[in-house]
């Protein structure tokens, strides 16, 4: 390695393909933590988890399963203890009471340690054998992998729904997937620990990543039909999704800029009161009575509402401007100074 005199800035050969390749493999997946909210599912829990260990010991990856227990009244809790007496990489999370899938996740991800997250419904509808091909798609470079139910085994009433439900979701966030809402997904651990789930946001984890920089891709898994209980899910999801979905884009797209978003609605709404009352000036220099018009009532609510508008986007701008939070991902950072180091003293490249 030489060092210029002239410069902090050290010239260094080019990485070898040997070295690159080094850096690549630590990409792969080495560990896991699968996430399972689960709420009344006390026939699912002792099948769910002989399946689980069936489709995950070929993988010879070490991997911890963490149930989490929302509040469940059915005897779920018991049978989940029954299976962390017997095997050391159970965990559980009990709620105190029903918070709701998107807090489920939340706490799980935050417990979670592996390389991979694996998520999946606790009903047994999804298969565990798929994650070995959701873990494939993550060593192949994705960040988020979301499985698409191909086919879905549910009743027409559920189906219908989330169609409608999806193609608004890929309308109005322009990611291209099929099913939103599949509960069997595999995310790097970077991605959990970034994207913040509330509410029922659930539902948008893949726009969330997606709005970060984080790749997203999507698979065909197999589905089951429900084998025990029913349903915990009503059609009052949709309305809510729907309001959810607002505020996703809003936060995605408008966090650090609020005043692109409200100064649009500010800026038409007063052009067009100020075009009214304009028209209202002229014909009333002209001697026509403009006192009795409601066309001048809208022309002066439109420019109050206008200036309105205005006024919360520059008040937002004010508070998004002591946000501390950043508003990028990096996925890594390489030093080619400490590549070099590295790879002098044990062979393997550092990353930061």
């Amino acid at each position: 390695m030489q060092t210029n005199p002239t410069s902090n800035l050290q010239t260094t050969e080019p990485v070898t393909d040997r070295e690159w390749s080094s850096v690549e493999a630590e990409l792969e997946i080495g560990s896991l933590s699968l996430v399972i909210p689960v709420y009344n599912e006390v026939e699912s829990i002792e099948p769910l988890y002989q399946e689980i260990v069936a489709a995950l010991e070929p993988l010879a990856l070490p991997w911890e399963l963490i149930f989490i227990d929302d509040g469940s009244s059915d005897g779920t809790t018991r049978r989940l203890h029954d299976v962390f007496a017997r095997d050391a990489r159970v965990q559980i999370i009990e709620f105190r009471r029903n918070f709701g899938k998107s807090a489920a996740l939340a706490a799980g991800f935050e417990a979670a340690l592996g390389d991979a997250v694996i998520t999946m419904d606790g009903d047994l509808q999804d298969l565990p054998g798929e994650i070995p091909r959701l873990i494939e798609q993550l060593n192949l470079g994705a960040d988020l992998v979301s499985g698409w139910k191909f086919p879905r085994h549910d009743p027409l009433n559920k189906r219908l729904p989330s169609s409608i439900f999806n193609a608004v979701v890929r309308g109005l966030s322009g990611i291209k997937l099929h099913d939103f809402n599949c509960g069997l997904k595999a995310y790097r651990r970077e991605v959990v620990k970034e994207v913040r789930v509330y509410g029922e946001l659930h539902r948008y984890i893949p726009v969330l990543a997606h709005f970060r920089g984080f790749r997203v891709v999507e698979i065909p898994v197999k589905h089951r039909p429900r084998q025990y209980g029913r349903s915990k899910f009503g059609n009052g999801r949709f309305a809510r999704g729907f309001f959810d979905l607002l505020t996703v884009l809003f936060l995605a797209q408008y966090t650090r800029r609020p005043l692109h978003f409200f100064g649009w609605f500010g800026i038409t709404a007063l052009g067009l009161g100020l075009i009214i009352n304009a028209y209202l000036a002229i014909i009333w220099f002209l001697g026509h009575p403009i006192g009795t018009r409601p066309l001048l009532t809208l022309g002066v609510l439109l420019m109050i509402i206008g200036a309105q508008f205005v006024v919360f986007g520059l008040l937002a701008e004010m508070i998004a401007s002591t946000k501390t939070d950043n508003d990028y991902s990096v996925r890594r950072t390489l030093s080619r100074r400490a590549l070099d180091d590295e790879m002098a003293t044990n062979g393997a490249p550092l990353e930061r």
